[in-house]
């Protein structure tokens, strides 16, 4: 039967991702509009953003946080081609943005030593081949697998390599150790659900150490440049941004932020999105037709949830319609305004990703679960 019951908030895309509870447009109402970027008021509310992600993060002492262009694409961007280059690169892929980075180190920047980690869509590489003499470049949870890296053991305290980790869909909903990382990236559009265009990037004292010892010998765009005269560019780090910044984004961000602070910090945030993963898990284990697309339950994400349709006669489908039948699923569901957004990543495996990150509310998750079984059935009626 036709489920009777709405999610509130219909909202469950994995970037843009959903704005906080009870957000409206009356949120931006302080914006500091029509003024310079640089303007004492301005560059306040944007070292706002800073601190109060530091602090709800609680980096180690030392550490340091900016805000740079081009969302979390250009923080990891950055990072690649002001850091890599001083000794060998092992590179970790196991979803498209992953690989995305092994092609700029390969073909891009053409760097030699690289080693390569890959896996396939839902599973993880062997983190025990991985050298941390050299530098690292992984993702934390890949966004369009599904599969997060369940912790850092593999990571040693003392190291002569930099870990650069694009955290962009874990930071915020997951307990990461923060000592056994260089460099770590995100965004704005995920977890925290702010507006796009505008990435953020933490830097250990090691990584400072590399930025200020060692010159890559290639061209540095603008964008990407840390250092100036062998010294860290202190203003990137404390509300001077290399480029102008939206402030109607940065009061999006700041509002967010705020929020985040206000029901309890990071530890409430990771209980939100975990609470929205074990709706998940409930539901897939009382339902025959779906499952987790990552393969071990230990690094299944609690923000980016993959799942795969393992129902026989579509198993029995070629690839393309298999796509086709996923993609009704989520068109019913779009057409009933009850969720939007949540099919499977372009270039991964046919089936569905649901958000499930610290600003979706549980409620909303359980509401839409009742509506995927019903467009399940519609689509395999139509298919006998």
């Amino acid at each position: 039967m036709k489920p009777t019951t709405k999610p509130n908030r219909p909202f469950f895309s994995s970037g843009p991702c959903s704005k906080r509870p009870g957000w409206s447009l009356d949120a931006l109402e302080g914006a500091i509009v029509g003024r310079s970027h640089r303007a004492k008021l301005a560059k306040a509310r944007i070292q706002e953003v800073i601190n109060l992600s530091s602090d709800i993060l609680g980096l180690p002492e030392g550490y340091v946080c900016g805000i740079v262009p081009a969302s979390d694409t250009g923080a990891v961007e950055m990072a690649m081609w002001s850091l890599l280059g001083e000794r060998g690169v092992d590179m970790c892929a196991w979803e498209s943005f992953g690989s995305d980075w092994v092609t700029d180190a390969i073909k891009q920047l053409r760097l030699e030593g690289v080693n390569h980690h890959i896996a396939e869509y839902g599973q993880l590489p062997d983190f025990s081949k991985i050298n941390c003499e050299n530098d690292v470049v992984f993702t934390y949870n890949g966004t369009t697998s599904g599969v997060k890296v369940p912790n850092l053991d593999w990571v040693p305290s003392q190291r002569k390599g930099l870990t650069i980790c694009d955290a962009t869909s874990a930071v915020f909903a997951m307990d990461i150790d923060f000592t056994k990382l260089d460099v770590v990236t995100w965004s704005w559009q995920k977890v925290m659900g702010g507006e796009g265009a505008h990435g953020m990037i933490v830097l250990s004292p090691r990584a400072i150490d590399r930025l200020e010892t060692y010159t890559p010998n290639r061209p540095l765009p603008k964008i990407f440049r840390m250092t100036k005269d062998g010294k860290l560019i202190d203003g990137i780090f404390s509300g001077a941004t290399i480029n102008t910044v939206s402030l109607l984004c940065v009061e999006d961000a700041v509002d967010g932020l705020r929020w985040a602070e206000s029901i309890g910090g990071l530890p409430e945030l990771i209980k939100r999105s975990e609470a929205n993963l074990k709706a998940i898990s409930n539901w897939v284990a009382h339902t025959e037709w779906i499952d987790f697309l990552a393969e071990d339950p230990a690094t299944v994400s609690n923000t980016s949830i993959c799942l795969k349709i393992t129902a026989e006669w579509y198993q029995a489908l070629p690839v393309d319609e298999q796509a086709n039948k996923a993609k009704q699923i989520v068109s019913l569901l779009e057409n009933e305004g009850i969720g939007y957004d949540f099919g499977s990543y372009r270039d991964a495996p046919a089936g569905l990703r649901i958000w499930g990150g610290a600003t979706v509310n549980t409620t909303d998750i359980k509401a839409l679960l009742p509506w995927l079984d019903w467009a399940f059935t519609k689509i395999q009626n139509t298919s006998s």
